[in-house]
């Protein structure tokens, strides 16, 4: 028998020597650096396993026999997190590059390895030529031993340098590859000299594999302990919880300061994905916010500033959902810190450019990017009024209880631009109308039919020019069952349109307009703003009406500022005001003292630490609900927020 090692029909001492001293890099020896040559190093591992021990023997030229026992470690899990583990474990067998550059980490490594792509023959390479020095290791590395792979872009980029941390993954790499070849072989014999530069090789990076172990094996136990106690394969679950103190002084003419009230609201989300990049999002909430149909025991009522109807008002706070107590759809009563689902929306790519979304119970604050750093109930701004525009709201488009079921698409124009548009009907599950419980308004007021009633057709343009500038374009078309916007900005919100033959039961018809803007001028600071206009019109054909209304907000967003992770916001701008009215429509109600609303607000939020946050701030309303009569109104609002 040939005095040479099993190793298929190929002889081992090409591979070996290429490792050893003819490739394109060599193990350094301590103290000989300058003698060797460092180019790049490139090597592809193919997946099967994490650990293999491995052990086989070998006859010498004196035909002696002595067994090797080997273990190897896989690289592909270097620096990967858990969660991503187990991902793999889900993908054995499948081919991982490992780019050798100049990173030192041996996390990079990993990090970049998605990019690269294995090669089956080196005339792949569209920067390897048959002339260069090195053509012909690489085509053995390739061709026979499948250790070496290219970038996407069909290019090696030979001439680049890499780390011991780099050269030891790609030589366990391709030690692995040699044991599946000794394992499966059955003609020819490795000699012992192979063995032995194999072996000097393994004590060289001795360090590096030994720390490659122990990074598999800590990964390993934390997959194991995952696995055991994970909530769910395919579903990721997070909370909010709010808890928050609110006083208020102002108001109405004749009305007493409101008591301080403590309210919560607490919500679980549960994200679960069924092929990696779609998303089903359902969320569960409850709060013990008061209000019903007719507003009471809400503060905005106490103040004498909401509507008669559903307690619309612009002391109003950012986490209290606009229809407290109640559901809109059919007048029913909700009592306080009983369960909701106010999120169900399904996410899911069709192409590369184009997403789709459905659900039936949506906001339209899920699709369209909200542009405002001041977004974020439990983080950011306290008043309802900063936090988006207010075309992104009309018709119940964020009313904190997931009204509308919707469908729409994002299309993802370039990395700069996308468009957004979706269809919201707040009465699609309801196949009739109830009957009459005042003229012209049914006990199911919003309508019925998923394709009649009120509903709304929203589109949003969202365009950055740069990294530090975003601007929003929205519109909104909306049909409303009854007279309001259906934004719960102002009291005006309900009547909208008002005037002789213009009651709650008149049906209307909105064009919306806005732009919101984002200038991150310095890394911690940031100018947002936001203007909007309301075009509403009489839709019933009995009346000839039409009121116009406006809004716009101005503000300066603070990251980390005294401390890490510390936000604040100064706010300034008008709430929703009837600047124009034609026909019939009257620009105030009987007996206000019409006036320019303006609107303050200042809060600073205190991170405790990553999942509790401490939020005071307060609001000023001048001229509250466009009447000079109110009272100048305070709202001071300490909010804690935990997260989970």
């Amino acid at each position: 028998m040939k005095a040479n090692l099993l190793l298929t029909s190929v002889n081992g001492v090409s591979l070996l020597c290429l490792l050893a001293g003819l490739s394109p890099v060599q193990a350094i020896p301590a103290g000989n650096e300058s003698q060797y040559n460092t180019e790049t190093f490139k090597l592809a591992e193919k997946i099967s396993h994490v650990k293999t021990q491995t052990s086989f023997k070998i006859r010498n030229e004196n035909d002696q026999t002595f067994s090797v026992e080997q273990k190897l470690i896989s690289s592909r899990d270097i620096g990967t997190k858990p969660d991503s583990l187990i991902a793999n474990k889900q993908r054995q067998n499948t081919n991982l590059a490992l780019k050798i550059s100049g990173d030192s980490s041996p996390q990079s490594a990993l990090t970049r390895a998605n990019t690269i792509a294995q090669v089956t023959s080196v005339s792949q390479l569209s920067d390897v030529q048959p002339t260069d020095w090195a053509f012909g290791a690489l085509q053995s590395l390739v061709e026979r031993y499948g250790c070496i792979a290219g970038y996407p872009n069909s290019t090696y980029r030979g001439n680049r340098a890499l780390t011991r941390y780099e050269f030891a993954a790609g030589l366990n790499a391709c030690l692995d590859r040699v044991n599946e070849l000794i394992a499966t072989a059955t003609t020819e014999l490795v000699t012992k000299q192979d063995l032995a530069t194999l072996q000097k090789l393994q004590e060289e990076f001795a360090a590096e594999l030994a720390t490659l172990r122990g990074r598999v094996d800590a990964l390993e136990a934390r997959t194991s302990e995952l696995e055991a106690n994970q909530f769910s394969t395919t579903t990721k679950l997070n909370g909010e919880a709010i808890i928050s103190a609110i006083g208020a002084t102002g108001g109405a003419p004749g009305r007493n300061d409101p008591n301080i009230i403590l309210v919560n609201r607490v919500r679980l989300n549960l994200t679960t994905s069924f092929t990696g990049k779609d998303s089903l999002i359902t969320g569960l909430q409850a709060y013990n916010f008061l209000g019903g149909v007719d507003g009471s025991g809400s503060l905005q009522e106490s103040l004498g500033l909401a509507s008669p109807l559903l307690s619309a008002s612009s002391a109003r706070t950012s986490f209290e959902p606009q229809f407290p107590g109640v559901d809109p759809k059919t007048l029913s009563g909700i009592s306080a810190n009983s369960l909701q689902l106010y999120k169900l929306l399904y996410i899911f790519p069709v192409a590369d450019k184009l997403t789709l979304f459905a659900g039936t119970a949506a906001e339209v604050s899920d699709a369209f990017p909200t542009i405002t750093p001041f977004y974020g109930e439990g983080q950011e701004a306290i008043s309802r009024f900063a936090s988006l525009n207010p075309v992104v709201r009309v018709s119940g488009g964020t009313s904190g209880s997931g009204l509308a079921s919707a469908a729409g698409f994002i299309f993802q124009l370039s990395k700069q631009l996308d468009f957004r548009a979706l269809y919201g009907n707040a009465n699609a599950n309801i196949p009739q109308l109830a009957d009459d419980i005042q003229p012209g308004i049914s006990g199911t007021p919003l309508g019925s039919g998923a394709f009649g009633g009120s509903s709304v057709i929203a589109a949003q343009l969202t365009f950055r020019p740069s990294s530090s500038i975003d601007i929003g374009l929205n519109y909104a078309n909306s049909y409303h069952e009854i007279n309001i916007l259906g934004t719960g900005l102002t009291s005006s919100d309900v009547g909208s349109l008002i005037g002789p033959g213009l009651d709650l039961g008149t049906p209307v018809k909105l064009n919306s307009f806005g732009g919101t803007v984002t200038w991150r001028f310095s890394p911690k600071i940031a100018f947002s703003g936001y203007g909007a206009a309301f075009f509403v019109d009489d839709s019933s054909g009995a009346v000839d009406a039409s009121t116009t209304f406006t809004s716009w907000m101005a503000g300066i967003h603070f990251n980390d500022l005294f401390h890490q992770g510390n936000n604040a916001g100064i706010i300034f701008g008008q709430p929703l005001y009837r600047s124009d009215t034609s026909g019939v429509a009257q620009l105030a109600p009987d007996g206000a003292n019409r006036a320019v609303p303006y609107h303050l607000e200042a809060y600073y939020r205190f991170r405790i630490n990553d999942n509790i946050s401490i939020t005071p701030g307060a609001f000023v309303l001048f001229n509250p609900e466009s009447d000079s009569n109110n009272d100048t109104t305070t709202v001071g609002v300490l909010r804690t927020t935990f997260t989970f």
